[in-house]
């Protein structure tokens, strides 16, 4: 892949390492038969850095993200990827999305806000959510930020605000997909039981055919505002990529339908996120679900841009500006979470290993039954000999890893997990007042701290007590004042 430069932006030249194993084409076991980052053993970073520990490839990161984004290109003619901020919301994350030329989608005001901070191109962000303030559609329409209509009184403030600023608004509307089809077919049970089709009725998202209508015909008469797009996110429901090209032309049958109703023709499409990727390994949903056998980018691309062709030249419509949310896609094959072994505990009938990490900081693991495969980080190509509980320090089972076949490890190892990249950090947690760990991003033979390592104060910090408490606990108590007698 070659270097290219990105409004003003520079993107580097990457070259995949030559490990004895590769787990990707930037993590692998290096020369001393240690697990590698890049350049760096992972073992001197933990040592360094400490742990828990969260590292993320650089190289990885933009490798996976170019992959991505050329394999639609290939297939489409106006594609533009707009990464996921929520799998990975770090300032450093999105300086290299800058510099790779993506957007962003922003779930609320707080990742619209880093995203700006960052230098991101407002035009190539977009604000998405089902229960926007005032104050983050003042942000987005001060900035210029495209705004997925979610909720029917979001045009009264928008309206408003617009006017007060003296500012034109770009609009999106977040559908309401019927998906009939998928009344069938069933994925990962992520968001409720039932279909495909009754996961997605049951969330919260969306517009209505009729809600879509009324609201173009409103925006029509709206002279600041400029109809933009419509977006659908059919989330991590699935890893067939049948499915998504079903959602993909649905989504022109629905620019049908609001041409035939508002004379409107949505410039641009937005099928939002929810792409998977496999490994060799495994990783991913209820045990190994995304292996060898998963869907590549290449055959998200293939199978979408052709429904959306065929679409097209179906109903005469002419083919959208197509935007895509990739989040884990990207992210997630560039961590690793490394934790130190503590106490190995045995019983008569299983094996625990606990770690200083903890499904705080892989939750995942915990709420959706996630795999990450866990290896050794010394002598990483080590065989298993044993089932053990990986586990965390916390009061919960807290199972990271559980029923795993691994080498001993006694107390001071360290132990990886692999393809953490993608929400982890932003959905770590302080549960038993466990401080979050550091995040470094490794850069060839470079690693930098990109978030600092929590220190209890942060915690700490947070919390008042009230002056009554205080008097309570600490102020000297008044001699002649009656004692206070509990009797049974």
């Amino acid at each position: 892949m070659n270097a290219h430069a990105n409004d003003g932006h520079f993107a580097p030249q990457l070259k995949p390492k030559d490990y004895s194993i590769s787990f990707g084409e930037f993590v692998g076991i290096g020369p001393n038969g240690n697990l590698w980052v890049e350049d760096c053993d992972v073992n001197d970073l933990a040592e360094k850095f400490g742990t828990p520990l969260y590292i993320i490839s650089e190289s990885q990161f933009r490798y996976t993200y170019r992959a991505f984004r050329d394999a639609f290109r290939r297939h489409y003619p106006s594609v533009e990827i707009l990464f996921a901020n929520k799998s990975n919301n770090g300032l450093a994350i999105r300086h290299i999305m800058n510099q790779e030329g993506a957007g962003g989608d922003c779930f609320g005001v707080n990742e619209m806000y880093l995203s700006l901070l960052a230098g991101t191109n407002p035009k190539t962000l977009v604000l998405n959510g089902s229960n926007k303030q005032p104050e983050e559609l003042e942000m987005a329409i001060a900035n210029g930020v495209c705004i997925n209509i979610d909720a029917m009184d979001e045009l009264d403030l928008i309206e408003e605000i617009s006017a007060r600023l003296g500012r034109n608004v770009d609009l999106g509307i977040r559908l309401k997909l019927d998906l009939e089809p998928l009344a069938g077919r069933t994925g990962v049970a992520m968001h409720g039981p039932g279909t495909l089709k009754q996961q997605s009725d049951s969330t919260k998202w969306g517009m209505s055919r009729q809600q879509t209508v009324a609201i173009i015909r409103r925006a029509q008469s709206m002279p600041r505002v400029r109809l933009c797009e419509t977006h659908f996110h059919l989330s991590r429901m699935s890893n067939d990529p049948e499915n998504f090209a079903i959602m993909a032309r649905e989504m022109i049958a629905w620019s049908a339908f609001i041409r035939d109703e508002t004379g409107w023709i949505p410039d641009c499409i937005d099928i939002g996120g929810g792409w998977t990727f496999g490994k060799w390994y495994g990783t991913g949903p209820n045990g190994q679900l995304d292996d060898d056998r998963a869907p590549t980018a290449e055959d998200y691309a293939r199978l979408c841009s052709a429904a959306i062709k065929e679409e097209t030249a179906r109903y005469g419509l002419p083919l959208p500006k197509l935007r895509l949310e990739p989040g884990r896609a990207l992210s997630g094959p560039s961590g690793v979470a490394v934790g130190m072994v503590g106490a190995v505990k045995e019983g008569d009938h299983k094996k625990w290993v606990n770690m200083d990490l903890s499904t705080n900081h892989l939750s995942w693991a915990a709420a959706l039954d996630w795999y990450y495969h866990a290896l050794p980080v010394v002598d990483a190509a080590r065989e298993g000999s044993e089932i053990v509980d990986l586990v965390g320090p916390l009061c919960n089972s807290d199972e990271v890893g559980p029923h795993r076949k691994m080498p001993p490890f006694k107390r001071g190892d360290y132990v990886a997990f692999l393809d953490t990249g993608g929400y982890t950090e932003s959905c770590a947690a302080r549960y038993n007042a466990q401080l979050l760990p550091a995040t470094v991003l490794v850069s060839g033979n470079r690693a930098e701290v990109i978030t600092e390592r929590e220190q209890l104060k942060d915690v700490a910090g947070r919390f008042r007590v009230p002056p009554r408490l205080l008097a309570a606990s600490f102020a000297p108590q008044d001699r002649e004042s009656p004692s206070i007698i509990v009797t049974p």
